[in-house]
């Protein structure tokens, strides 16, 4: 964790670990998925914002530590994708878990629409690989 990342107790402030789930979805978009995060947003206007997000701390982070997060995909439904995040220090005890929910948005309309076919497709294939326990 990096000492932006922190309080001055040396904790991670909480509202950090929702920047870092947000990192985390973009780059699963672009190199998880290969499906170019900028250019669903900028090009073909589609929107995926947050709807529903629920977080559970289980562990306090610290000033010099190395998290894993890894994301699973739990459910694709027409325009939404619930996703689980979980953090984990290198001593593999979980610091923090959140369960997100994205919806396909008209950046036009600002209206749900339904996942185009090939986010779809990728995203179906990605949830084929997790293990949602």
């Amino acid at each position: 964790m990096r000492f932006s990342h922190c309080d001055p107790a040396g904790i991670v402030y909480y509202p950090r670990y929702l920047d870092l789930c947000n990192s985390l979805v973009e780059d699963w978009f672009t190199e998880g998925l290969a499906l170019d995060y900028a250019s669903i947003i900028m090009q073909r206007r589609l929107g995926l914002p947050t709807v529903h997000l629920q977080c559970d701390f289980r562990k306090p982070s610290v000033l010099g530590e190395t998290l894993e997060m890894t994301l699973q995909v739990e459910a694709v439904g027409s325009s939404s994708v619930t996703l689980f995040i979980l953090t984990q220090g290198a001593d593999n005890d979980p610091r923090f878990a959140a369960r997100i929910v994205l919806v396909c948005t008209s950046l036009e309309s600002h209206r749900a629409i339904s996942l185009p076919a090939d986010i779809r497709e990728v995203i179906d294939h990605y949830r084929s690989l997790c293990h949602v326990g």
